[in-house]
């Protein structure tokens, strides 16, 4: 293959997404189970997550073109984002019914409860303060900084911590056997690197941290502040807040967002966004929240029957 041709893959991802799609065959998923009156349903609990997310990290190392390589992983990291996303959405959509209802149920209660201390949010059940400080915390990120974190943090799939943890973040834990010791920890550091039960579960883990921990506010209060324009933010918009996130600051956002640019990763939050446009109620959401790998694909299109 030409330099040319390669470089002309890179500007096109639609191209390498279909590529990805040849070449790696999920496990078959459950069928959805959405009812004729499930737009009129609230959804107090999630579908079963589909038995393809929890599938193994892939050899990414077997590929030997770059180009195939960078595929490969965005469209494998791109379709656990939107299973993601589209099941926080239906717990946002949950939180705005019981924000708009007049009394609360004691179901209701425990359900914000279980919210307020997964998210770290200490305001009193039921109260505006509180429903004010969820909806900002149960909310999605763009694929753009998703995938060029994963790829960022995991050396495209193929780090250590990758391979053996399924972390593709970078996550740290606490806990004595939790993860993996780093090879670099400084003496007298306690830190290792998390394990995950699958790599799904580790964004899962990662979109919970930039929602939920204190460094990460103004990650935060950039996407409430797009929402409030009618927008959808990007990842190079997200990437402002994310200062905290490694030492080098500033620089690692430079870094991220020239990760964006040059492997067009804003194409991903366009196939985003026109997704999640036509399927954004619950039935929609369903359908996603348990669809085929090869479905939540960017270049395979909202839905089978779109």
């Amino acid at each position: 293959m030409s330099a040319g041709s390669k470089s002309l893959l890179l500007i096109v991802p639609f191209t390498l997404a279909a590529l990805w799609g040849a070449l790696h065959t999920p496990p078959p998923p459950p069928e959805p189970r959405v009812g004729d009156a499930a737009e009129d349903l609230e959804l107090a609990t999630l579908p079963e997550l589909p038995r393809w997310a929890l599938s193994p990290l892939p050899n990414f190392d077997r590929y030997a073109d770059v180009t195939e390589k960078k595929a490969a992983f965005f469209s494998y990291v791109y379709s656990r984002t939107v299973l993601i996303n589209s099941r926080i959405l239906l717990q946002r959509r949950h939180l705005l019914e019981l924000q708009a209802k007049d009394e609360l149920s004691e179901e209701d209660i425990n359900w914000l409860a279980a919210q307020a201390e997964r998210l770290r949010v200490d305001e009193e059940s039921g109260s505006e303060e509180m429903f004010q400080r969820l909806l900002r915390r149960l909310d999605t990120i763009a694929p753009s900084l998703v995938l060029a974190q994963a790829a960022n943090e995991s050396a495209w799939g193929t780090s250590r911590f990758a391979r053996q943890g399924n972390n593709l973040f970078g996550q740290w834990c606490f806990t004595r056997g939790c993860g993996l010791v780093p090879l670099s920890r400084p003496e007298g550091a306690s830190h290792e690197v998390a394990r995950f039960r699958s790599p799904y579960h580790s964004v899962r883990g990662y979109v919970e941290n930039l929602n939920r921990h204190p460094a990460y506010h103004e990650l935060r209060v950039l996407r409430e502040k797009a929402h409030q324009r009618g927008n959808y933010p990007t990842g190079s918009e997200l990437a402002a807040g994310l200062v905290n996130y490694s030492e080098r600051g500033q620089a690692y956002i430079r870094e991220l967002r020239s990760m964006i640019r040059y492997n067009n990763l804003l194409w991903y939050d366009q196939r985003y966004r026109e997704t999640i446009g036509r399927r954004n109620n619950i039935q929609g959401l369903l359908e996603l929240a348990t669809a085929s790998e090869e479905r939540l694909q960017p270049g395979f299109g909202p839905t089978s029957e779109e």
